[in-house]
C-alpha cells in the first residue's frame, strides 16, 4: 500500500514507546505533519515540542542524550538539515552523541510549499559531517525498519523522510541493516543504484528497459554514509556502466558518494539522475518530478546513454 515515509516513522515511534523506556521524541511545533504525534499519543510524557527552534530542538536532544536518553529529533529536513546544521555539527556530531534526527519532507516532492522548504543539499551537508550516519529509506517497510535499527544503533543518525506517498519495494520479510545496499534485480547490461524514492522509478525503468531487450541491475543504497562500497563497486565491474538516481542533488549526494566509491578502484561511465544544480519551486510532486528529470523514462534514457558510452 502506497505511503509516506513520514508515516512509518509516526508507527515506529509508536513501536519504540512501548520497548524503550529511555526513547523520548522532541519536535519543532510540526508534529502533525512528521508524525511525532503519533508517539506523542501513547507516551505525552516524553513527548516535547521546543517550538519554532531548530537550535534548540538539537540542544536540547542532545542534552537529553547525555542524560542517558535515545532522542528522535524532527523537522521539516529544510530546517532540520539547514538552520541547526552548526548545533548538529558541534553539538551532537563532534562529541558523537546519541542523537537521531529524523528529517521529513526531504526533496522537491514537498511539492507546492516550493524552493524555500525543498530540501535538495540535506544528504550533501549531512555526509559531510564526520561521526554521521546517514539514511534514506525507500519505502514505508524499510524505513519502519531504519528507524527501530537507529534507536538501536549507538551514535548520531541522520533519517530523510518523505511528504510524498511512495510504493511498497518490500514485504514483511525484509530485514534493513545499515550500511549495506541491496540487489533488487540482478542484470549485466547497466547497474541502475538508487536511493529514496528513486528506487522505485528505477524498478519501473528496469521494466520497461527489460521490455526492450536490455537486462539492468537495480541496487537500493539506503544509507548513504557508511555507504557499502562493495556492493557498488561489485555491480560497476559485472556490468561495466553505472547511473544513479536520487531525489536530491547531483551535488555531495548519492551520485558523488558512488564516483567516489568507483575512482580508486572501477573507473566506468557513470550517469547521474537528479537534480541538476538548481533550486526547485511550487507545484505538483509528479509534475516536479517530470520537470526536473526524475521519473522511471529519465532513467531509461541515462542507462541507454552510459551502455553506448561502454562501447
Amino acid at each position: 500500500m502506497a505511503k509516506a515515509t513520514r508515516e512509518a516513522y509516526g508507527e515506529a515511534l509508536k513501536k519504540l514507546a512501548a520497548e524503550n523506556p529511555n526513547v523520548v521524541v522532541l519536535d519543532a511545533d510540526l508534529s502533525g505533519s512528521t508524525k511525532t504525534s503519533e508517539f506523542k499519543k501513547v507516551s505525552p510524557e516524553r513527548f516535547f515540542n521546543v517550538g519554532i527552534a531548530e537550535q534548540d530542538l538539537i540542544g536540547t536532544a542532545a542534552g537529553m542524550s547525555l542524560a542517558g536518553k535515545i532522542p528522535f529529533a524532527s523537522s521539516f529536513a529544510m530546517f532540520a538539515a539547514g538552520r541547526a546544521y552548526e548545533i548538529i555539527r558541534n553539538t551532537v556530531a563532534y562529541p558523537k552523541l546519541n542523537v537521531k534526527i529524523a528529517a521529513t519532507h526531504a526533496g522537491l516532492t514537498v511539492g507546492e510549499d516550493g524552493a524555500s522548504h525543498q530540501a535538495i543539499e540535506d544528504l550533501s551537508l549531512m555526509r559531510g559531517i564526520p561521526n554521521m550516519t546517514v539514511i534514506n529509506p525507500a519505502d514505508c517497510i524499510e524505513a519502519e525498519q531504519a528507524v527501530i535499527r537507529a534507536a538501536e544503533y549507538e551514535g548520531p543518525v541522520y533519517i530523510r523522510l518523505g511528504r510524498m506517498a511512495v510504493e511498497d519495494i518490500y514485504d514483511a520479510d525484509y530485514k534493513f541493516e545499515i550500511g549495506k545496499g541491496v540487489e533488487l534485480k540482478g542484470g549485466n547490461d547497466a547497474a541502475i543504484i538508487a536511493t529514496g524514492i528513486m528506487v522505485q522509478e528505477s524498478l519501473k525503468a528496469a521494466k520497461i528497459l527489460a521490455d526492450e531487450g536490455i537486462d539492468v541491475r537495480v541496487i537500493n543504497i539506503h544509507t548513504i554514509k557508511p555507504v557499502d562500497a562493495d556492493i557498488i563497486v561489485k555491480a560497476a565491474r559485472e556490468t561495466g556502466a553505472v547511473v544513479t538516481a536520487e531525489e536530491h542533488s547531483i551535488i555531495g549526494g548519492l551520485g558523488s558518494t558512488v564516483l567516489e566509491a568507483l575512482s580508486d578502484t572501477c573507473m566506468v561511465p557513470v550517469k547521474r539522475v537528479g537534480v541538476k544544480d538548481t533550486f526547485g519551486e511550487s507545484g505538483k510532486p509528479a509534475d516536479l518530478l517530470k520537470k526536473y528529470n526524475l521519473t522511471a523514462d529519465d532513467v531509461v534514457k541515462a542507462c541507454k546513454e552510459v551502455i553506448e558510452l561502454k562501447k
